[in-house]
Protein backbone atom coordinates (compact mmCIF):
# COMPACT_ATOMS: atom_id res chain seq x y z
CA UNK A 1 0.00 0.00 0.00
CA UNK A 2 1.40 3.61 -0.96
CA UNK A 3 -0.31 7.27 0.05
CA UNK A 4 0.93 9.87 -1.10
CA UNK A 5 3.16 12.81 2.13
CA UNK A 6 2.99 16.47 1.38
CA UNK A 7 6.78 17.50 2.16
CA UNK A 8 7.58 21.54 3.19
CA UNK A 9 10.04 22.13 0.32
CA UNK A 10 12.73 22.27 2.99
CA UNK A 11 12.01 18.97 4.47
CA UNK A 12 11.86 17.42 0.93
CA UNK A 13 15.38 18.97 0.03
CA UNK A 14 16.76 17.38 3.45
CA UNK A 15 15.56 13.96 2.59
CA UNK A 16 17.18 14.51 -0.75
CA UNK A 17 20.06 15.22 0.03
CA UNK A 18 20.75 12.16 2.18
CA UNK A 19 18.67 9.26 0.01
CA UNK A 20 21.57 6.97 -1.40
CA UNK A 21 21.05 6.72 -5.05
CA UNK A 22 20.05 2.98 -4.41
CA UNK A 23 16.86 3.75 -2.36
CA UNK A 24 13.81 4.88 -2.79
CA UNK A 25 12.51 8.22 -0.77
CA UNK A 26 10.54 5.64 1.60
CA UNK A 27 13.41 3.79 2.51
CA UNK A 28 15.32 6.58 2.76
CA UNK A 29 12.55 8.01 5.48
CA UNK A 30 12.69 4.26 6.88
CA UNK A 31 16.76 4.90 7.59
CA UNK A 32 16.42 8.01 9.02
CA UNK A 33 13.68 7.47 11.45
CA UNK A 34 13.76 4.12 12.10
CA UNK A 35 16.74 4.66 14.90
CA UNK A 36 14.62 6.56 17.51
CA UNK A 37 10.99 7.00 18.33
CA UNK A 38 9.13 10.07 20.02
CA UNK A 39 8.98 7.42 23.09
CA UNK A 40 12.67 7.71 23.49
CA UNK A 41 12.39 11.03 24.86
CA UNK A 42 9.51 10.79 26.62
CA UNK A 43 9.67 11.29 30.59
CA UNK A 44 10.06 8.48 33.12
CA UNK A 45 12.71 5.49 32.88
CA UNK A 46 15.58 5.88 30.48
CA UNK A 47 14.73 3.88 27.38
CA UNK A 48 18.30 3.20 27.13
CA UNK A 49 21.75 3.10 29.74
CA UNK A 50 24.52 5.23 29.71
CA UNK A 51 26.81 2.58 27.91
CA UNK A 52 24.09 1.93 25.05
CA UNK A 53 23.59 5.35 24.56
CA UNK A 54 27.18 5.47 23.84
CA UNK A 55 26.76 3.11 21.64
CA UNK A 56 24.36 4.35 19.20
CA UNK A 57 25.99 7.78 19.02
CA UNK A 58 29.11 5.79 18.07
CA UNK A 59 27.47 4.01 15.26
CA UNK A 60 25.48 7.52 14.20
CA UNK A 61 28.92 9.01 13.69
CA UNK A 62 29.90 5.92 11.80
CA UNK A 63 27.09 5.86 9.59
CA UNK A 64 27.57 9.48 9.11
CA UNK A 65 30.75 9.46 8.06
CA UNK A 66 29.73 6.51 5.74
CA UNK A 67 27.28 8.58 4.30
CA UNK A 68 29.81 11.12 3.35
CA UNK A 69 32.06 8.72 2.14
CA UNK A 70 28.91 7.58 -0.34
CA UNK A 71 28.03 11.45 -1.09
CA UNK A 72 31.86 12.20 -2.15
CA UNK A 73 31.98 9.00 -4.26
CA UNK A 74 28.89 9.84 -5.98
CA UNK A 75 30.31 13.24 -6.80
CA UNK A 76 33.25 12.17 -7.50
CA UNK A 77 31.36 9.77 -10.31
CA UNK A 78 29.29 12.56 -11.48
CA UNK A 79 32.29 14.73 -12.44
CA UNK A 80 33.86 11.35 -14.44
CA UNK A 81 30.53 10.97 -16.33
Amino acid sequence: MSHQVRLDDDVYERIKSRKRSDETFSEAIERLTSEWTLLDFADGEPVVDAATHREALAQSKKRGIEDTRDRLERMGAEDDG
